[in-house]
């Protein structure tokens, strides 16, 4: 992590996020949504309903792996079952070190298999993505190729602006790596935990079946799961001068000050009595996210808030126009093949790290043909 966007402060911060934004526009979103993500959505799912059932955790990463992988500019090419495999195994384990900070296991153990996993990724996916890049750009150099050919992802963007960022290759690959394991894990993790909320939320109550049948309501309880489980539970920050915060005192350059993105995201004051329960008819303060601050705020708030999350709808919307965030298709179509928990097979919360994921989340579908 050392040197990638999310650690990053001040003007190198900036420059680095001013170049990568630039893939992460809302009209491309829009189309992934539309175009592209329903394509992989279906001939993910296929296998599952198939077996007429799926551990979520698992197919959660399937599905969001290749996602990121698009965005961060990690090539596929043989597109087998078994490269795709070992995409997803570097890339959990990618997250494992990510939040090592929260891991249960021997430190020193995880960090030597991590570095393991960022050598497969060079070796196996980077390199060959760099390579296909740096020669499809200087095609456009030489006027032997439209700008528009080129890929829309992190990769690129950061290549084609070497003079502005001059990252060496170690930097590249982390910074991929980063986006990789970031996207994944966290958008992984949200569809466990929204569709956890839900199902114990909906329990026997007909009638609250039935309003999950609105698309636009199920956006509202991804964005309250959201709230509730967001993927960085703190965030920390060093002062960059002498100062006095409010909660925290008078703090130093070297003081580190940790931000309690969980507990924030449940202060009564701001989400009501019942901020730590589900609730998706929630009525939040104006100029707050209902997703509070599950996606950061400010300049360190998440690039792919809208690929997540999609765009609130307001009242009276299209629900065929809407973005709705890649967590909440997901979550509408698990609930139309009528996702359910096994009873015999309960879920098995993730030994290995002290935050509240889980390890093992089966379902099955009743509604699949």
């Amino acid at each position: 992590m050392d040197g990638v966007l999310l650690t990053l402060h001040g003007q190198e911060h900036s420059d680095r996020r001013e170049v990568e934004v630039r893939v992460f526009r809302r009209n491309f979103f829009k189309y992934y949504e539309k175009k592209v993500f329903p394509v992989t959505l279906e001939q993910t799912l296929a296998p599952y309903i198939e077996s007429g059932g799926a551990d979520l955790i698992e197919l959660g990463y399937r599905l969001t792996v290749n996602l990121t992988a698009d965005f961060a500019g990690i090539d596929r090419p043989l597109r087998t079952k078994d490269e795709s495999e070992d995409l997803v195994r570097i890339t959990k384990k990618l997250s494992e070190g990510a939040t090592i900070v929260h891991s249960t296991r021997d430190p020193a153990e995880l960090s030597q298999e991590v570095r393991q996993a960022l050598s497969d990724l060079d070796s196996r996916f980077f390199r060959i993505s760099l390579e296909r890049r740096m020669a499809l750009i200087e095609r456009v150099k030489q006027g032997a190729a439209e700008i528009d050919d080129l890929p829309r992802d992190v990769l690129t963007v950061i290549l084609r602006a070497d003079e502005e960022l001059a990252l060496d290759r170690d930097q590249q690959l982390r910074e991929i790596a980063f986006y990789l394991q970031a996207g994944s894990h966290s958008t992984a993790n949200a569809v466990v935990h929204a569709i956890d909320e839900i199902l114990n939320w909906a329990g026997y109550d007909s009638a609250r079946w039935g309003r999950l049948e609105d698309p636009i309501f199920v956006q509202r309880c991804v964005h309250e799961s959201l709230r509730l489980h967001p993927a960085s539970p703190e965030a920390w920050r060093r002062p960059a001068c002498p100062m006095h915060i409010q909660g925290a005192g008078d703090v130093k350059p070297d003081d580190r000050v940790e931000l309690d993105l969980f507990c924030a995201n449940r202060d009564p004051v701001i989400f009501g009595d019942d901020a730590d329960s589900f609730n998706p008819d929630r009525e939040v303060p104006v100029g707050v996210m209902p997703s509070g601050l599950a996606f950061g705020i400010g300049l360190h708030t998440c690039l792919g808030r809208e690929l997540d999350g999609g765009v609130l709808a307001k009242p009276g919307s299209d629900p065929e126009k809407r973005q709705y965030g890649i967590v909440a298709l997901i979550i509408i179509e698990l609930l139309r093949l009528g996702a359910r928990l096994k009873a015999a097979d309960p879920a098995v919360i993730d030994p290995a790290t002290s935050r509240p994921n889980y390890k093992h989340y089966p379902i099955n579908f009743e509604k699949a043909e």
